[in-house]
């Protein structure tokens, strides 16, 4: 670090970096190869660098904050790092240097540190996350490390509750934690936002402990807190209004200019309380404005008939309603933000199909004996719905599609996501492949799945990349038949209903026979699939449905 020190402060070129950044518009890169000749590069130089520092997984990227200007330095390091974006804190080279080193990319907000003027020592910040494609914000769980414990590559840090689940965060770099700016139960994060600090070294643990993120990193916070401290305000309004200021009162009706009554806030208060009519008061202020004292007088002389109005407008007022507010969790805010969009951009229209479900039924028997002959878990209906749901899309692949502005993605896997309700909310874990695995195979995944959404664990993979969802109210429930709402971007999602026995005609006449059925109800995408194409997969679905036989071909 003197070395570099001296470098600086004895190099005609470095001293005199501001100007060459003003009028030339260049990078400064301070290079140290075994002759330790330091060079100048331009904006075009600098992806030579660039491209030697992907070629090496032994060179770190250091920004430096000096009082003239900041210096990017590559230095060639003993230990092997992940490539992160740095913030390079100064408006002419920073720009420039993030520009070029956009597309270092990594779900981990990672900033180097260094400042001359504040005494800090080296330290890196690390921001909250982006731990799925929709998360916006996050909530800190629990830290697994506190202040003070030595860091290793790939260690958990914390625990971070996302939109979709809690997702343990790993160390990317050795080192020490030094700082937890957000601790245990933080909540509504932004993406990006200083979470914690980092140091290379034990003794610079203390010379952080009064580390505060800069104004930069808490703007958003600052947004925030700016907006909630506003509704005090309300609290001056309802202050009295002396009865000298009545000059810009406004009336209480709209009656003819001619007939205008003009009077004090105060004075059509109590005139209101009391029900007295300002038109038989003549005020005594200026114009002709009725005053407060004015309402006080009539009422002393004609106390006994005002005063016996008033109790019946005070026992008008109705009495307050008993309640409790419950915090948004973070799955039901982003639940309720796509469903919004959903309803909003997506034409849905539904088609209901009821199926006969008795050799169903049959089949399911037949196979779950031979599950618990094995030792294999039961097979439920919702599986084999699963099933017959996911090869009724191999049957028709338009309905295994998405929309986009430019073109209609038609998907070659078929993932099924299902429905699982819990205390937090809804999760739409995903099985993948659902039309090549078999009904065992499903069973477990479905099982799995459905306990890790109760327990909060899901991870992104657990619930991404679904092209088709299975919704059952049926089952559970007893839901005869819904009409559910489409998982953007799919543009399907089918509602199972409960089974229930019915009469219908047997072969003889005058001849009756009881079965089951059970409704589904399709909702679709109407820029994706056409009536006609959803008429053709609940023809489909139906078949498996009520000849279960063909789906074990």
């Amino acid at each position: 670090m003197a070395y570099a020190s001296h470098i600086i402060n004895h190099s005609k070129k470095l001293r005199n970096a501001p100007k060459f950044l003003r009028h030339e518009h260049a990078i400064l890169v301070r290079w140290f190869s075994k002759d330790a000749r330091p060079s100048i590069g331009k904006r075009d130089d600098i992806w030579k660098i660039r491209r030697h520092c992907y070629l090496s997984s032994e060179r770190e990227i250091v920004s430096r904050s000096t009082t003239n200007g900041t210096i990017a330095m590559f230095g060639i390091q003993k230990r092997n790092i992940s490539m992160m974006p740095m913030e390079v804190r100064n408006p002419t080279v920073g720009l420039a240097f993030n520009q070029r080193f956009s597309c270092i990319s990594s779900q981990i907000y990672l900033r180097r540190g260094f400042s001359s003027d504040s005494g800090l020592p080296p330290h890196q910040e690390i921001g909250m996350p982006s731990l799925s494609p929709t998360m916006t914000e996050g909530n800190i769980a629990r830290w697994l490390k506190k202040e003070g414990d030595k860091i290793s590559t790939g260690e958990v840090l914390c625990e971070v509750e996302t939109d979709k689940a809690t997702v343990e965060m790993e160390c990317m770099e050795e080192g020490y934690l030094a700082k937890i700016i957000h601790g245990d139960g933080s909540k509504e994060i932004k993406v990006g936002e200083v979470i914690a600090i980092t140091v290379e070294d034990e003794e610079d643990i203390a010379k952080l402990k009064d580390y505060k993120p800069s104004a930069s990193d808490a703007g958003d916070a600052a947004v925030k807190g700016s907006s909630a401290s506003t509704p005090p305000k309300e609290e001056v309004a309802e202050q009295p209004v002396s009865s000298s200021e009545p000059k810009t009162s406004k009336p209480t009706a709209a009656p003819p200019v001619e007939d205008r009554i003009f009077s004090s806030p105060l004075a059509r208060k109590l005139a209101e309380e009391h029900n007295v009519p300002l038109s038989s008061i003549k005020g005594t202020g200026p114009d002709g404005h009725v005053l407060k004292a004015d309402i006080e007088d009539y009422l002393a002389s004609h106390g006994k008939e005002a005063l016996a109005t008033a109790p019946k407008a005070r026992t008008a007022t109705p009495a307050a309603l008993d309640y409790t507010d419950i915090p948004h969790s973070q799955i039901r805010k982003i639940t309720a933000s796509r469903l919004l969009f959903s309803k909003q951009t997506i034409p849905h229209y539904y088609l209901t199909v009821d199926a006969c479900v008795d050799k169903l039924v049959d089949l399911r028997g037949q196979l779950n004996s031979l599950q618990e002959a094995s030792g294999g878990k039961r097979i439920s209906i919702n599986d084999l719905v699963i099933k017959a749901a996911a090869l009724a899309l191999r049957k028709v692949p338009q309905c295994n599609s998405s929309w986009t502005d430019e073109y209609i993605r038609q998907y070659q896997s078929v993932n099924i996501n299902v429905a699982v309700q819990t205390d937090n909310g809804l999760f739409v874990p995903v099985v993948r492949d659902a039309d090549k695995k078999g009904l065992s195979r499903i069973a477990d995944e479905v099982k799995q799945l459905a306990q890790k959404a109760k327990e909060n664990s899901l991870k992104p993979d657990d619930y991404e990349g679904g092209t088709f969802t299975v919704s059952n109210l049926g089952g559970p429930f007893g839901i005869k038949q819904f009409c559910a709402i489409i998982n953007p971007p799919q543009s399907g999602i089918l509602a199972v209903g409960s089974a229930e026995k019915r009469v219908v005609p047997s072969s003889g006449p005058e001849q009756f026979e009881f079965a089951s059925f059970m409704s589904v109800t399709l909702s679709c995408d109407h820029r994706v699939i056409d009536g006609a194409i959803g008429a053709q997969w609940l023809k489909a679905f139906k078949a498996y449905v009520e000849n279960p036989e063909s789906m074990l071909l």
